[in-house]
């Protein structure tokens, strides 16, 4: 279970911002938006507002730029850069190391995990223990050196083994710790994909279709959300260079046959009730998911996979710009289900980021739940949650409150500088 995850000079994070799933002592929807474990009553997930532009999805690749790094930094070449960009609109930043840190529970015990890097290398890495109360460091890397606990065997006689574009952790891994691992399964299921280009997660629906159980979990879903099609078909043809392009220039041809020589490529197709004149069911027709169905349908269907897969294993899915393309009727039906303790027996977490303001008022979230992203005046992103915010007069916002409105308004910030919202409303409504 995430707890906490924390960014600081990644992008248009200037300062250390962080994202807490430890649930405050709030008492809104704790019975369905709550985990209780041995320690902490964790939040289920996160809803993350903000104006285009604003640092939203920079946060979502905040996670994701940590998790390759912990995944693929060992695999890398001494030479290879790192991917990570600072805080480019400051002068004492741009040259800075990037900070990412997460705070995580796994079998029961609680870990702190995080790093400094700049695109060349790792100039601070870290991790600490937590059995009970009381925190212990395993190891603490800074510029100089490794240093390990004495307790922590796993990791003895590899700090001369480590590149310096290379997290400790991944060598740890290599040489098969138990701890190391742990963490790093911890990091296979922390999954982050793009609400906007999602074409590629089809692969993993795919899979899941391909199984008798998982099927007519999917299948049951895609009848919930009443897409319009009665059944689907998934098949698998192999590679046929005929299918290509006569247009291709040659040289390119000749890679693409040597590429994808013996691949399969998947076909899905939809069912649909066919009628005569007399509005009389005569038979069904087929249409292929990719050109003859709506964009929307298309979405459900290539996230599905990373949905189903996480609530049935456990984890936590971040998913950028949910909304997109998508009814809220739909959006609201893919939160539900990691609220419900039938579709989320695994304790799944879903972290989100949308500019669906129906959320507000239909998606039962708690206030500490409900996060905005603003920028100042020189290019910086903040993130706060509601739960955090304080009213003019130094009080906390009520949980009777009509969020939505008070957020279309710009009562929480976190939203475009279009001039005066009421004025505004006020000439719609004239319309």
């Amino acid at each position: 279970m995430l707890l906490e995850f924390s960014v600081g000079n990644f992008l248009s994070f200037r300062e250390r911002k962080t994202l807490n799933l430890v649930a405050s002592s709030i008492n809104d929807y704790k019975e369905t938006n709550t985990i209780n474990s041995e320690r902490h009553v964790v939040l289920k997930g996160a809803v993350i507002y903000g104006a285009n532009a604003s640092g939203k999805s920079n946060f979502i690749r905040a996670m994701s730029t940590m998790r390759r790094i912990v995944l693929l930094s060992f695999y890398q070449s001494s030479t290879k850069d790192l991917g990570v960009t600072p805080f480019l609109l400051n002068t004492e930043t741009e040259q800075g190391p990037s900070y990412f840190e997460v705070l995580f529970e796994a079998q029961g015990i609680r870990y702190r995990y995080g790093f400094e890097v700049t695109n060349k290398e790792v100039i601070g890495e870290w991790l600490y223990e937590s059995k009970k109360n009381v925190e212990k460091f395993l190891f603490l890397r800074e510029k100089d050196g490794i240093e390990v606990a004495t307790s922590y065997k796993e990791a003895e006689n590899l700090e001369s083994k480590t590149r310096d574009n290379a997290l400790f952790l991944s060598v740890i891994d290599q040489f098969n710790g138990v701890i190391a691992k742990r963490i790093m399964n911890w990091f296979n299921n922390f999954i982050t994909i793009s609400g906007l280009t999602h074409e590629k997660y089809e692969l993993v629906t795919f899979e899941m279709l391909g199984k008798e159980n998982t099927a007519k979990i999917l299948g049951s879903f895609y009848n919930q959300l009443d897409l319009g099609f009665e059944d689907l078909s998934v098949s698998k043809e192999k590679f046929n260079p005929k299918r290509i392009s006569e247009d291709t220039p040659e040289s390119l041809l000749k890679l693409l046959v040597k590429d994808l020589e013996g691949a399969f490529r998947f076909k899905i197709k939809t069912m649909h009730e066919k009628y005569d004149n007399n509005n009389k069911k005569v038979g069904y027709v087929e249409f292929d998911m990719r050109s003859q169905e709506s964009a929307g349908t298309n979405k459900v269907f290539n996230i599905s996979g990373p949905i189903f897969d996480v609530l049935q294993k456990g984890g936590v899915l971040v998913i950028d710009e949910l909304d997109s393309s998508l009814h809220p009727l739909m959006t609201l039906a893919i939160t539900r289900l990691f609220n419900s303790k039938k579709d989320n027996s695994k304790n799944a977490q879903l972290i989100f980021t949308t500019h669906d303001t129906n959320l507000f008022s239909y998606g039962k979230y708690r206030r500490d739940q409900i996060y905005f992203v603003e920028k100042d005046k020189y290019g910086a992103s903040d993130l706060y949650s509601l739960v955090e915010y304080r009213e003019e007069d130094g009080k906390k916002v009520r949980k009777d409150r009509s969020f939505e409105k008070d957020y279309i308004q710009g009562r929480y910030g976190a939203v475009p500088y279009i001039g005066d919202f009421s004025k505004i409303i006020l000439e719609w409504q004239k319309k």
